[in-house]
């Protein structure tokens, strides 16, 4: 029997003040570029969704968070290039200003009301950011 890789697994961290969520336009990525997304990454082997979230939100937005102010929204399970997990976390309380840390994969951060997304914004993160009862689940792209 072969090797079994496992399913990617990402982790999308939601900040959020006055109804407005922090949300960053991708670029020079290959996947996703131009379309807004929220701040996140994929969780490292023998790494936490919490320690994954607050290294990504850092790494990408320059915003520190402790791993235990961040909470569970929901997950996505979706069917893309390949058999992809997504898990949604609001951070509760952060410290520092959002800035673009790492320009060569985001070309444009901005304050969105909840409501009124950019029209370019990744289909399933939006989606995601729909849902109004934590915790949640969706499963997309994989038919009927």
């Amino acid at each position: 029997m072969g090797a079994h890789s496992g399913i990617p697994v990402g982790v999308h961290v939601v900040l959020e003040r006055e109804g407005r969520i922090l949300m960053m336009r991708r670029a020079g990525t290959g996947f996703f570029d131009g379309l807004y997304s929220l701040p996140g990454g994929h969780v490292e082997p023998g790494e936490s969704l919490g320690a994954a979230g607050a290294r990504e939100l850092f790494e990408e937005v320059g915003v520190e968070v402790e791993r235990q102010a961040l909470a569970m929204l929901g997950v996505v399970h979706r069917r893309s290039d390949t058999n992809r997990v997504d898990f949604f976390v609001r951070a509760s309380a952060w410290r520092n200003e959002a800035s673009i840390c790492e320009p060569g994969k985001c070309d444009d951060l901005r304050w969105c009301d909840r409501g009124l997304l950019p029209e370019n914004t990744v289909p399933y993160v939006r989606l995601a950011l729909s849902q109004t009862r934590p915790p949640w689940i969706l499963e997309l792209g994989w038919g009927a």
